[in-house]
């Protein structure tokens, strides 16, 4: 399967964010592309006091409405990234995931929340506004396993490996990595998750100065089983893509197969 991932720079103008989410979806449909995957927050970054009248619940969505309008249009499975999603009083950063036919074949609500202090001063705190969700998230496109993660999620490596237990071959991640931890963190820490769990990762992330003074590091890259960076963007908006290789994931796990020396016994 060849996935492909978008690398945005979103802002608080909703209509022009979708219309670039569409405008790279189109680009990487026609590169090939089976499966999309956009960052997190595509349809909206901007000050935290607009975060609850940007929300949208998912049955009346209408950002996800286009999104699903575009998986049908070129028969993808598209990953939108995630969303702002209002649900009752909560507001849940939430990934929603389309097949082909537009139907909804996944929803993962971010598990960890990012709350901290990046180096320079900037202090994010998400939980302000966002409630964490309690649940993993996998689905199938034939043979292939995918799992959800979303940004913050990258640091803890019990869901991956709970996610790894669940038979994923490939794990999904849009984020909105910070420029001062991503130029140390995001490329180490993509490649360990896929080492330790011998499977693809794939990160759509953010990229550039988006508002109030958040600053995403980009670099969005797939990274193979044995932890090669097999496709990686530049600095910008871009497209990129890369194949999802079975059989190189199989010779893998064949030849190394940690994953089966797990004592289990000793940590569940």
């Amino acid at each position: 399967m060849k996935i492909g991932l978008a690398q945005m720079n979103t802002g608080n103008d909703k209509a022009a964010n979708i219309a670039s989410a569409e405008k790279l979806i189109d680009n990487l449909a026609s590169s090939g592309a089976q499966l999309v995957v956009l960052p997190e927050y595509f349809n909206f970054i901007g000050p935290e006091e607009f975060w609850r009248e940007n929300s949208e619940e998912l049955a009346a969505s209408p950002s996800l409405e286009r999104m699903r309008k575009k998986a049908v249009e070129h028969s993808v499975y598209l990953h939108c990234g995630s969303i702002m999603e209002k649900k009752g009083n909560n507001v849940h950063n939430t990934s929603v995931v389309f097949d082909p036919n537009g139907d909804i074949v996944a929803t993962y609500r971010k598990i960890h929340l990012f709350d901290v202090e990046v180096p320079g001063g900037r202090r994010y705190l998400e939980s302000d506004i966002i409630t964490p969700g309690h649940g993993l998230a996998v689905f199938r496109v034939g043979e292939i396993i995918f799992g959800l993660a979303t940004c913050y999620d990258l640091r803890f490596p019990e869901l991956f490996r709970a996610l790894s237990a669940r038979g994923v071959h490939v794990i999904l991640l849009p984020a909105a990595f910070t420029m001062m931890t991503g130029k140390d963190h995001w490329q180490l820490l993509l490649r360990a998750r896929a080492v330790e769990n011998l499977c693809y990762v794939a990160a759509a992330d953010q990229y550039g100065s988006c508002p109030p003074n958040h600053m995403s590091y980009g670099r969005s890259m797939v990274v193979d089983p044995w932890g090669v960076v097999v496709a990686q963007a530049g600095d910008g908006i871009m497209a990129i893509t890369a194949d999802v290789d079975m059989l190189r994931l199989a010779e893998i796990r064949k030849s190394f197969p940690c994953l089966d020396h797990i004592r289990r016994d000793m940590f569940e």
